[in-house]
């Protein structure tokens, strides 16, 4: 049976995934705590009062600044505080709540890295329940870790599930189950319920190495040399409010 192996969330988008024992899905929400925060390079028409999907490009994110893994993070979600561990060791804090906050984080982001964005840095904070994802109607994301195991054989080197920065890690189905998902089909995952949505297309963000902040692996030709895609793990949208903690199991629901 298909079990939940690990739950991550990004608060600020293209930086540290946190890994969370349980969380709470609401129906037609974003995964809890995830893309709250995104930093914007240069305008990115943006509009709080009527937020819509933007693209990652316009954003600091993986698929154009590796560097950004050699920033470790942490949220304190009780506070909206994100404090950051700078590669030259300083630990700062930001109320990312308050303008000076964000100021102070887009400063201290354009002087660690001054060669890296071609544009004035701004943070921007979801209104109300939008959030900064890659697609436009994903809620969550899901990945197989027998998949993820294939992947490594074929490239023959262990390949980091983080490298892929997805909400729910799942342990227990065969490599390539997903596969054959269809969208609509429903599942229930712990208390809450979800539906399918479509396969993650994936980008060079996932040529990033987590951990030393440089473009270490051509993850999406390898893909495709190996297994003729350029996609790896789904996204679905929660249709059923309700709790999903670490060992919760992901089952059918018949139709």
């Amino acid at each position: 049976m298909a079990r939940i192996a690990g739950l991550y969330r990004h608060p600020v988008k293209g930086f540290t995934p946190e890994a969370v024992d349980e969380a709470v899905l609401t129906a037609r929400q974003i995964f809890p705590c995830d893309r709250l925060y995104a930093i914007e390079v240069g305008p990115s028409g943006f509009d709080p009062g009527n937020p819509q999907h933007i693209s990652k490009q316009k954003f600091a994110v993986l698929a154009k600044s590796a560097v950004l893994s050699r920033c470790v993070t942490r949220f304190d979600d009780a506070d909206s505080v994100f404090t950051v561990t700078w590669p030259d060791g300083l630990e700062t804090a930001y109320a990312l709540e308050t303008i000076a906050g964000q100021d102070a984080l887009a400063h201290d982001l354009a002087k660690a890295f001054p060669d890296e964005f071609q544009g004035e840095l701004k943070v921007l904070q979801g209104p109300d329940v939008h959030r900064f994802t890659d697609h436009p109607l994903g809620q969550l994301s899901l990945l197989n870790l027998a998949s993820l195991d294939a992947v490594s054989s074929a490239f023959e080197l262990p390949v980091e599930a983080s490298r892929f920065r997805m909400n729910v890690h799942l342990e227990g189905l065969e490599a390539w189950a997903e596969d054959n998902w269809q969208e609509g089909d429903h599942f229930r995952l712990g208390e809450a319920e979800l539906s399918i949505l479509s396969p993650t297309v994936r980008c060079k963000a996932t040529h990033a190495n987590p951990k030393t902040g440089a473009y270490d692996l051509n993850t999406v030709p390898e893909l495709f040399k190996h297994f003729e895609r350029n996609t790896f793990g789904m996204y679905a949208l929660v249709t059923k409010t309700g709790t999903v903690r670490i060992g919760d199991a992901l089952e059918p629901i018949a139709s």
